[in-house]
């Protein structure tokens, strides 16, 4: 099984965000969240044989695309869709923010747990909507604090709560009845829950991811979704929205329009299909391994740099480390990082704006072991 994930890929000088960037000779990039493995073979097939097809015009996404969705949620999540739920578009954040855009009005509150990816913040704030700050609080891990959230849920500007399940940076998998506390909240007090599930494939140990679909029965509810991250074809650009309210629909499907994210691209569709209906087993050998990243991780940091703290990985490949130990702050770091050990990873403030984040640096660990434990060595030799 290794073998698959072992084996190191050249990425730089492919026009890759995550090594070409910043290029250096000897770079360790563990910071944008893609994998530096090849995807399933079944779906590198599927898009060879689209390519020698040699035409990529404009696509009609097909009603076995709709299927591949709703067999992979049944079957994998116990989670029934109706086909008429299904918007597809070019990615969870246009989703996003086309969400934000169509069932809000700026002025209005939406709230946020942070620490939480970077771009929920650009997409209330672009669509002219106030961040309001529901902070996880950290205890052996992150849990929610759900009278903060009762209190910013009841004003009357709250709208919209944007929840990350699996959580990114954190690492939880949101269990079901913390997701029915915050059904229970939000609908009490009119506030639309849109939870952006792109990492729900990848849970480890008896973690078992559970669809927000599944918990609100789709009431006062949307869920965005995408293969990417799970199967390593964030540049395929393919996402869905999937909503069971037909005036919610109607008004997305205005604001997927006006902001010209109407149109995907052919190998989207196909990729899609291929990871749905052929790719399962490798997701499975995928999470394995990356958990034994994880452990790895935690064995070297535990002997070696042990005045760091590493956050129980439950999903993602994000691992959440606090630094606040070592008396520098976490722009400091990945500062040094880069400039001394041409090694990069991701400062805490990006998903944490209050002071707290720059306690806290994000690890990517979906890369083959040597590249992972590289890193970490030239971790301990920087500081």
């Amino acid at each position: 099984m290794n073998e698959l994930f072992d084996t190191p890929v050249v990425r730089s000088g492919t026009g890759c965000v995550k090594w070409d960037e910043h290029p250096h000779d000897d770079l360790v990039p563990l910071w944008v969240a893609d994998m530096d493995f090849r995807t399933a073979p079944a779906i590198i097939e599927a898009l060879q044989r689209r390519v020698e097809h040699g035409v990529f015009g404009y696509t009609l996404v097909p009603e076995s695309y709709y299927e591949a969705i709703i067999a992979w949620f049944h079957r994998r999540h116990q989670w029934t869709i109706d086909r008429s739920w299904i918007q597809y578009t070019s990615g969870v954040v246009p989703a996003l923010s086309v969400i934000v855009k169509a069932l809000t009005q700026p002025g209005d509150q939406v709230i946020l747990q942070t620490p939480v990816y970077n771009c929920f913040f650009s997409s209330v704030r672009n669509n002219g909507c106030e961040v309001v700050a529901n902070g996880l609080e950290l205890k052996q891990t992150y849990t929610m604090d759900f009278d903060d959230l009762e209190r910013k849920a009841a004003d009357p500007r709250a709208k919209m709560l944007i929840l990350c399940n699996p959580h990114n940076p954190a690492g939880r998998v949101w269990t079901r009845e913390e997701l029915t506390r915050v059904y229970n909240i939000c609908k009490e007090h009119g506030v639309i829950v849109v939870s952006d599930e792109i990492h729900n494939e990848l849970t480890y140990r008896g973690r078992r991811y559970v669809p927000y679909g599944v918990v609100s029965q789709m009431d006062n509810a949307i869920v965005c979704t995408s293969p990417s991250k799970s199967f390593n074809t964030a540049g395929l650009q393919i996402a869905n929205i999937i909503c069971a309210n037909a005036e919610w629909r109607e008004r997305i499907d205005r604001a997927i329009n006006q902001n010209e994210v109407c149109d995907v691209n052919p190998f989207g569709v196909v990729a899609l299909q291929a990871a749905y209906n052929e790719s399962e087993e490798w997701l499975d050998q995928l999470c394995e391994y990356i958990y034994q990243n994880y452990e790895a991780l935690c064995q070297f940091l535990a002997e070696r740099l042990p005045q760091l703290r590493v956050l129980p990985l439950e999903g993602t490949y994000l691992v959440w480390v606090d630094i606040s130990a070592l008396g520098i702050t976490a722009d400091e770091l990945t500062s040094r990082l880069l400039s001394e050990a041409h090694v990069q990873v991701n400062s805490g403030t990006m998903y944490d704006p209050s002071p707290a984040g720059q306690h806290f640096i994000r690890l990517n660990i979906a890369c083959p072991r040597s590249q992972l434990m590289e890193g970490l060595r030239r971790l301990l030799k920087t500081v």
